[in-house]
């Protein structure tokens, strides 16, 4: 073997939705991750979950808008680590917005960039291996 191995992040905690890009999936998506991280301890109550909630309807919502011509399919991801709480929206079409400039657009990316910042969270848009399509991820420490 050359170089060095590669390791991937482990999330101990993962759950993947499969939903069609039709906006009934917005609500579904968010039930899903009440639900989700309530089985893995985190209280509804709990200071980040009504921001993650949103901000997640809103990446939902803009996959159901922007994405669904391209992507009939979008796939939402829960997880969790020790200390942060994460989710990505996917879809297929080929546009990555920059998290740096969500405070420019109109709308939800800039609620989900006012939420980022007020909770110390980030967000990292991964295209996907064949630039057709990409993951938007949100971590939000707990």
């Amino acid at each position: 073997m050359t170089g060095p191995v590669k390791r991937l992040a482990v999330l101990p905690y993962r759950h993947v939705l499969t939903c069609p890009a039709v906006p009934a999936s917005v609500s579904l998506a968010r039930r899903t991750a009440e639900a989700t991280y309530a089985s893995w301890g985190i209280d509804p109550g709990h200071r980040v979950m009504g921001p993650a909630l949103l901000m997640l309807s809103e990446l939902v919502l803009n996959g159901v808008r922007h994405a669904a011509r391209t992507s009939p399919q979008l796939t939402v991801v829960y997880a969790v680590r020790t200390g942060l709480l994460d989710f990505a929206v996917h879809d297929r079409h080929p546009y990555r917005p920059d998290p740096a400039r969500f405070t420019e657009s109109p709308g939800g990316l800039a609620v989900v960039a006012e939420f980022l910042t007020e909770l110390g969270g980030s967000c990292t848009v991964l295209a996907d291996g064949d630039g057709g399509g990409k993951n938007i991820w949100i971590t939000l420490p707990t």
